[in-house]
């Protein structure tokens, strides 16, 4: 009898033991992804500055509406003030009062500051750039 009542204790020791290991082990997976989340959605990868001319700024998405910009940034100027050597600066806005500002200095020198994120979110934008600050660009 008291066989059957101490091996009846190992098996239910037994279950129980399994039953944590699997709320931890869940509760681990949780915690890696919210990391994983974290990193790939929220973490700055980096911040910097671009100067160039504001080309389009559009208001655009199915469900989610988000300001989309692009710049040309020019790497060599002729005398005459006139990029020879360019390249485009693609981004997103998620401030209603940035986009404002942008929309003012469309077609004009502008200098920005944006935070590249690892990923994309549909309510933040359909690049990684996000822009954050605007100035116009004086000559």
């Amino acid at each position: 009898m008291e066989n059957i009542k101490s091996m009846e204790l190992q098996q239910k020791k037994g279950a129980s033991g399994f039953k944590k290991f699997l709320r931890w082990l869940l509760v681990i997976c949780i915690l890696i992804f919210c990391v994983f989340f974290w990193w790939k959605y929220y973490f700055t990868y980096s911040d910097g500055n671009r100067t160039g001319l504001l080309q389009k700024l559009s208001r655009k998405g199915t469900i989610f509406k988000t300001y989309e910009g692009e710049m040309v940034l020019s790497s060599i100027a002729s005398t005459n003030n006139v990029a020879l050597a360019s390249e485009k600066f693609y981004f997103s806005v998620a401030a209603d009062s940035v986009a404002k500002k942008l929309q003012v200095y469309e077609g004009k020198n502008v200098k920005v500051h944006y935070l590249q994120k690892n990923g994309t979110l549909p309510w933040r934008g359909d690049t990684e750039y996000i822009v954050d600050e605007v100035e116009q660009e004086i000559k």
